[in-house]
């Protein structure tokens, strides 16, 4: 049986080399914690694509394996449509108050805030449960309101390439459930869906019509700009962008302790294909560490909670190397 999994905690060589003896150990670190973490994705049959981008006072460091390779992302998309969303405030054509209906009409599978729930909720509210708790209901509000060409746009606008998003996840549901690109099955057709009774075979998460994709360099670019101030004209749009991404449950498994982090992460359980991504950035000291990882493999359900422990583990373990490195 397919499935469209929300995960509770989520979802190449280094460049620059210090010359002193305590910098040359903590970059030994990191690229061990980076090897160990790339490796995890061999003994599955899958496809993993990291890139950490540390803005140095003395100039920008990488550490990169497969940066450039477009990757399943899921959910780590919706940073795109809450920076969206809160364009469209600026702009005088939203409100982070004004009420959003929840309905049928735009209800979606791995919703564990809005699930079973009707009437109105103030955008504000739907915007942090779609990143703190990545509710699919609170995410296609959201698009709904602001439109997927707006979502494009911003990516435009970052200049990000290789990014893909859906026109809400409901239509990507119905998508792979085996519905004509652009059909939106509705909230009967896609629970149908999800228990199994599916209208065509189901496709592959990876397709030009309706996915989330990404490859991880763009995902930490993403971070890197939108947090240096990039894309929006108000300072309380960044501090809401800021305060909403500080919230994304994987945050504090994965970054060092006491760290500021901004992010979203992303999953899916699909057909036997699976999928755990992040994109972030935090601050150490003061310097912004930009990263995205994303790993693709396939296997029943039941290769899921080992993979995901995995990966934090080793995640956390890269993360604590970099934060070393800066010193």
């Amino acid at each position: 049986m397919p499935q469209l999994s929300r995960r509770q905690a989520w979802l190449a060589a280094p460049a620059l080399i210090p010359a002193s003896a305590v910098a040359q150990q903590t970059d030994a670190a990191s690229r061990a914690a980076m090897e160990a973490l790339v490796g995890l994705a061999a003994p599955l049959g899958g496809r993993v694509g990291v890139r950490v981008t540390v803005d140095a006072p003395t100039g920008a460091w990488h550490l990169a394996h497969e940066g450039a390779r477009p990757l399943f992302v899921g959910s780590a998309t919706k940073s795109f449509i809450l920076a969206a969303y809160l364009l469209a405030v600026e702009r005088g054509e939203a409100s982070l108050e004004e009420p959003l209906a929840v309905e049928d009409e735009v209800r979606a599978p791995s919703s564990s805030v809005l699930e079973g729930l009707r009437g109105t909720m103030a955008a504000r509210f739907v915007l942090e449960a779609m990143i703190a708790h990545s509710d699919n209901t609170a995410t296609d509000m959201a698009m709904k309101r602001v439109g997927v060409a707006a979502v494009r746009d911003v990516i435009t606008r970052a200049g990000l390439r290789g990014v893909q998003v859906a026109g809400s996840t409901r239509r990507m549901v119905s998508y792979l459930a085996g519905a004509a690109p652009g059909q939106d099955l509705g909230w009967a057709g896609v629970q149908a869906a999800m228990a199994g009774a599916l209208p065509q075979p189901p496709r592959l998460v990876m397709n030009e019509h309706e996915s989330m994709i990404a490859p991880p360099e763009a995902l930490a670019a993403w971070y890197r700009f939108v947090l240096s101030g990039g894309l929006f004209a108000r300072e309380e749009s960044l501090k809401e962008f800021q305060r909403i991404s500080a919230t994304a449950t994987i945050l504090p498994m994965v970054v060092p302790p006491h760290t500021a982090a901004y992010g979203k992460g992303g999953s899916i359980v699909w057909n036997d294909e699976n999928a755990l991504a992040l994109g972030a950035q935090m601050r150490v000291r003061d310097i912004a560490a930009s990263f995205g990882f994303a790993l693709n493999w396939p296997g029943g359900p039941e290769t899921v909670p080992r993979t995901m422990e995995s990966v934090v583990t080793r995640l956390r373990a890269l993360l604590a190397a970099v934060a070393a490195r800066i010193g």
